[in-house]
């Protein structure tokens, strides 16, 4: 693999694009266009409400653990750390979920939640033995949740996931095997969730 200090140029958007287009990104985009495609306005608000469990608390948590000295920063490159965070965000975006539910909110945001719950378990599961690319997964299911709401055109996005993962292998945070397990998974698994639950 090529080395990032030999390629400044590339590592340097290697870097703005793994940190512009982090899942928390996803989550937000998809959470917002798939609540205004629900119910618009209303939807947005679930939405929020999504974001609040899936993303806000999350990076707030790994941010106090960058500051505590747990891990190096926020996208957690040791597994063992991984699992950590992986386990708090799993129990935030269930307390979202339940909340969503217990307040009526539309099947639509409820199948958001879920999708990101089944694929959050199956990223778990392969973590303590292998560092599968969380982005590539949560990149790669968020388009594919897109494209069952608003349709195939979303697919367009597609070159976005694959440059989001050439950003993981640039930055050797993983290896192209694990960009694409995490893109076959995350596409798989989400959209899986979302079209039973929707």
């Amino acid at each position: 693999m090529t080395t990032t200090i030999n390629r400044p140029d590339a590592s340097r958007a290697a870097r703005l694009i793994a940190d512009g287009l982090d899942p928390k990104t996803w989550i937000t985009a998809d959470a917002l266009l798939i609540g205004w495609h629900t119910s618009r306005l209303p939807g947005i608000g679930w939405g929020l409400l999504g974001c609040l469990f899936a993303a806000v608390i999350p990076l707030a948590f790994i941010k106090y653990g960058i500051r505590r000295g747990r891990w190096a920063d926020r996208h957690v490159g040791q597994r063992r750390q991984r699992i950590v965070v992986m386990s708090f965000v799993t129990a935030s975006v269930t307390t979202g979920g339940l909340l969503l539910w217990a307040f009526s909110a539309p099947r639509t945001m409820i199948a958001l939640i879920a999708a990101m719950l089944v694929t959050l378990a199956a990223l778990l599961a392969v973590t303590p033995a292998w560092k599968i690319s969380v982005h590539a997964a949560v990149s790669s299911g968020s388009v594919a949740m897109l494209a069952m709401t608003y349709g195939p055109w979303a697919l367009l996005a597609c070159p976005v996931v694959a440059v989001v993962g050439w950003s993981r292998v640039e930055l050797e945070d993983h290896t192209l095997a694990q960009v694409l397990a995490g893109t076959a998974v995350g596409g798989a698994v989400a959209a899986g969730a979302f079209a039973l639950v929707r």
